[in-house]
């Protein structure tokens, strides 16, 4: 049960972080890229990409949340492709892979993520998203990044000590 509690607790705190890096917003057509992602990928890499994937998908949702939903039910395709891409991402990470894990995330999230929109709404939007999507992607990750050594370190004196 401890272990259980333990895991909700830190799903949840993340998930905070997550809140509040949505409210962040990276300038771009529709109001919902933010650093939303951040929190994600470093459940991703410090636990699992499961654990991520979680994080991603709540995530996206609220930072949605606070622009309005401007895509409607559209943002459920998205969260679907936030908590698929933050998997991946832990996934890749967990095999020594990191620097390729960041770029699969980077091109995913950058890139793939908004190319269902070509076809539901227009190459147009598509064209216009990317870069912003492009600019959120690169700060989440150079965020995660940094953070990553000292929370990595932290967490195995915690469970050491």
């Amino acid at each position: 049960m401890k272990s259980n509690l333990k895991t909700l607790l830190l799903l949840s705190l993340f998930l905070a972080f997550s809140a509040i890096g949505g409210l962040v917003k990276i300038p771009a057509v529709i109001g919902t890229v933010a650093l939303d992602s951040m929190p994600a990928l470093l459940v991703a890499s410090l636990y699992d990409g499961r654990k991520g994937a979680l994080v991603a998908g709540g995530g996206h949702l609220l930072s949605s949340l606070y622009a309005g939903f401007p895509l409607g039910p559209l943002h459920l395709l998205i969260t679907v492709e936030m908590a698929l891409f933050a998997w991946l991402f832990g996934y890749v990470f967990s095999k020594g892979k990191r620097v390729l894990a960041a770029i699969l995330f980077f091109i995913g999230n950058g890139v793939l993520a908004a190319v269902p929109f070509i076809f539901i709404l227009s190459s147009s939007f598509y064209k216009a998203i990317v870069p912003s999507l492009l600019i959120g992607s690169f700060i989440n990750l150079t965020i995660a990044h940094f953070l990553y050594p000292t929370l990595a370190s932290r967490l195995r004196e915690g469970e050491t000590g």
